[in-house]
């Protein structure tokens, strides 16, 4: 009996020692693994780290006449101070490298379509997509034809680059940027071509006239011309204009049964129609002014990201001093002021593209039909490197229309007939590329009238710059405008045969063309992306503009006040208030408000009333912390789903977006459009009043499982949350959390301070398009003028000036723009020194 009790507590003693072994290996192991995570943790940011610049270091630099100063002020935003303009700008040069040299490899190696070569076959398409618009031989052509002084700007920005990717590969710089760990790239010099290749990159971007001809024909194919003007009509009046049968010019061809197109990659240089851009700018004479002097605002809407494409910056240049809201990877200030002149670009939504169906040779397929018989394409072999992959070689054609671009672009594969293929005119594809040299101009303009001939020079991605001088104030649309043929017979609205004489571009109209206006009776000039010119076709410059919301506000708040002041255009700049709001609910549910029985609680139609109720006292503001923008909102999206789905089919998803001037024919029943309110795949005859509870109760359905069933709890902020999204790490899991910046922000669609929603499934009120440079001047006192941009100055995700102007952005604060040195020294964050090399 006692051998047995001690044999057991023998075992058990056993059994406890093995657990207790087995734990402190475990122990160990754990330890170990903990051990090896930190150090990997340590070591990856002693790597990134290493590319962190220092602000405070000298230099000592190939390249430059004369040492240049770089003092960076308390926003790390940098003054450059050079013995003569080709040192400044190589300055320029040196901090854009610094600070942004990742944003400015990606911009180059999608301008070369040359993605493929980081990412592999996932950016394929793309670089098929550039390689045809042959954007990088075009700018090489270019750099030739810019006057002197610009072709020495654009070289002296190059040396300052290539200085700063001299010193990372001497020091050892963690190759200059922590992306370049993950996705290698091989740092080749930078060229003054690169710069411009760029530009027409951003041209690209910034037109959306391409992707509207394809929209219009396909939706030519499926409804009948009234019902086409209702969906498609762009400002008040227009919608009685014809835009024509696609197919007939076709003679009846039959089209591939395709709707849509497949999801672009998040790298895809161009966006859907909806975030093409948009901006607002605005300014007025000195009798409109409380200080006596010209005042100007302006906000440039772009995609957000992280870091944000603005960066800021201060050129002293032989003119004078210019600050503003520089764009990495080109020598100039995109929006901002000297001492004398300020400007502030907007979309002009010139119609600048042209989509064109070749005719093929029945018995020869390398050739296509012209209006004097048949000719040979031009043809170009290309080849198109792909990580992890063989590379693929692929065949450019070009019409003498423009190039020809594959039916996996753009879903023109939908509106290409049997035996033929699509060209582009676009007035970007120009050797003779002057832009630069038009901005170079600009930032040394003094006056209103230099300004005017510096907008000469300006060829490609049109845009309307608003200007003031200390005197006076003006708008004028910059950029070449096409010239059609008065017979076009689709007007440049829908693709057209281009073996039609009149349906091909007879070159391009003279500065003096474009649309000026100096100091205008009312004191002021003011866009918003609107209508600003009513001229017949073909001088019409563009059937499709961009706003017809936001400029009844601002109009409003201009003329509300005699005059104005700094604040006041800040208060306008941030302004959250939504006329379409205010315009659509009164339409909308006009017979729904305070209407129908006491319902329980809980019940569809309780929810209804107490969603009425709110937007029956709601003003239209798009306030963050309120729940009426989220419930406008969502009953709008789900109101155009219900009004479009049932005739357009797949289609509907290309018009998911809430036109306010769609809806607005509908419920006035303009022209008979309340016909879309009836489900024609239904017995019953549905009326807009239907349509209307219906949707609303669909929305407030969504929004509750998303939200709870509070609605008096809901913030339109916890939906319209800004998406500052770093272009390549933000997909990486994990790093996304350090990458990605999210704020909650106020504003919307249709606000001045907009912020475009996503409408993608998931997350459709997420903001992903809104100003991500602010500026203001005033030209009483130009060092009063304020600016900011949406995240921070550098592009390093371990600096604290990632996103050290995130918060002030979201919350409409500013930062001084100031041309004083003293006062950029005063609390600078460091003062870097380039000296000549021995």
């Amino acid at each position: 009996m006692c051998f047995a009790l001690g044999n057991r507590s023998y075992t058990i003693i056993k059994a406890v020692g093995i657990v207790a072994r087995v734990f402190i290996w475990l122990t160990r192991l754990f330890g170990a693994a903990f051990g090896l995570i930190v150090l990997a943790f340590a070591l990856t940011y002693w790597f990134a780290s290493r590319s962190l610049p220092d602000y405070s270091a000298d230099y000592e630099i190939s390249g430059l006449s004369a040492p240049v100063e770089i003092v960076r002020d308390n926003a790390n935003v940098p003054h450059i101070f050079g013995s003569n303009d080709a040192d400044v700008y190589f300055g320029l040069g040196f901090v854009h490298a610094q600070d942004r040299l990742w944003q400015m490899l990606m911009l180059r190696q999608t301008a070369q379509g040359r993605l493929s070569e980081m990412f592999g076959e996932r950016t394929v398409k793309i670089d098929d997509l550039v390689r045809r618009l042959d954007f990088y031989n075009l700018a090489s052509t270019s750099v030739e034809q810019q006057d002197e002084k610009t072709r020495t700007m654009l070289s002296s920005y190059a040396k300052g680059v290539n200085a700063w990717l001299g010193k990372v590969n001497e020091q050892a710089l963690g190759r200059g940027a922590p992306e370049l760990f993950l996705f290698s790239s091989s740092l080749s010099p930078w060229q003054p071509a690169d710069s411009i290749a760029i530009g027409k990159l951003m041209a690209l971007q910034m037109s959306s006239h391409l992707e509207r001809e394809v929209t219009r024909a396909q939706a030519s194919l499926v409804l009948e011309q009234p019902r086409l003007m209702d969906l498609l009509a762009d400002v008040p009046g227009e919608g009685k204009t014809e835009l024509g049968d696609f197919a007939s010019l076709f003679n009846g061809a039959k089209f591939p049964n395709q709707y849509a197109e497949l999801p672009r990659d998040p790298l895809h240089p161009v966006k859907r129609r909806a975030f093409a851009g948009a901006s607002n700018a605005w300014a007025v004479t000195p009798d409109r002014s409380a200080t006596r002097s010209t005042l100007l605002a302006n906000d440039p809407h772009l995609g957000l990201s992280a870091p944000t494409v603005w960066y800021l910056a201060r050129l002293q240049l032989a003119s004078g001093g210019v600050i503003g809201g520089s764009f990495p990877g080109a020598p100039i200030i995109l929006a901002g002021r000297s001492s004398k002149l300020g400007w502030g670009p907007t979309t002009a939504n010139v119609d600048d593209q042209d989509l064109f169906i070749e005719q093929l040779n029945p018995e020869n397929p390398q050739e296509y039909r012209t209006p004097d018989g048949f000719r040979t394409f031009r043809t170009q072999q290309s080849v198109i490197r792909i990580k992890d992959a063989a590379p693929i070689t692929i065949t450019m054609r070009w019409t003498e229309n423009g190039p020809v671009l594959p039916g996996q672009h753009f879903n023109l594969a939908a509106i290409t007939p049997p035996g033929h293929v699509v060209s582009l005119g676009f007035t970007a594809l120009n050797e003779i590329d002057t832009t630069m040299t038009g901005w170079r101009r600009l930032m040394e303009a003094h006056s209103i009238k230099d300004a005017l001939q510096a907008g000469r020079w300006f060829s490609v991605a049109p845009q309307n710059l608003t200007l003031a001088d200390r005197h006076s104030v003006g708008m004028m649309t910059v950029g070449a405008l096409p010239r059609r043929d008065p017979n076009h017979q689709s007007q440049g609205r829908i693709p057209a045969p281009g073996w039609i004489k009149e349906n091909r571009w007879n070159g391009m109209y003279s500065f003096s063309f474009n649309p000026q206006i100096i100091n205008p009776v009312g004191g002021g000039v003011a866009t918003t992306n609107n209508k600003y010119i009513d001229r017949p076709f073909p001088e019409h410059v563009s059937f499709t503009w961009g706003d017809t919301q936001r400029i009844v506000r601002l109009r409003k708040l201009l003329q509300d006040r005699k005059v104005h002041t700094r604040d006041s255009f800040i208060e306008a700049q941030l302004d959250t208030v939504s006329n379409a709001a205010r315009s659509l609910l009164p339409l909308v549910a006009r017979d729904l408000w305070f209407s129908g029985d006491a319902a329980p609680a809980g019940t569809p139609a309780h929810q209804r009333q107490i969603a009425l109720n709110l937007l029956a006292k709601w003003n239209g503001q798009m306030n963050e912390h309120l729940p009426e923008p989220l419930i406008y909102a969502a009953w709008m999206n789900a109101l155009q789903n219900r009004l479009t789905r049932d005739e357009l089919g797949p289609l509907s998803d290309t018009f998911k977006r809430p036109n306010p001037l769609f809806i607005e024919r509908v419920y006035r029943n303009t022209d008979g459009a309340a016909v879309w309110c009836d489900v024609i795949q239904t017995s019953p005859v549905e009326t807009c009043l239907d349509v209307a509870r219906q949707s609303l109760e669909q929305a407030l359905l969504d929004m509750t499982e998303q939200y709870g069933r509070n609605i008096e709890s809901w913030r339109w902020g916890d939906a319209h949350v800004a998406m500052h999204d770093h272009q390549v790490l933000g997909e990486v899991p994990i790093l996304g959390w350090f990458v990605n910046i999210r704020q909650s922000t106020s504003g919307g669609d249709h606000t001045l301070q907009r912020g475009r929603t996503s409408g993608k499934v998931g997350m459709p009120f997420a903001n992903v398009h809104a100003a991500g440079y602010r500026g203001v001047y005033d030209f009483a006192d130009p060092d009063s003028s304020v600016f900011v941009t949406a995240t921070g100055q550098s592009g390093h995700p371990l600096s604290r000036f990632y996103e050290n102007m995130g918060e002030l952005w979201r919350r409409g604060e500013y930062i001084p723009m100031s041309l004083d040195p003293a006062l950029a020294r005063a609390a600078s964050v460091g003062i870097t020194m380039l000296t000549p090399m021995k």
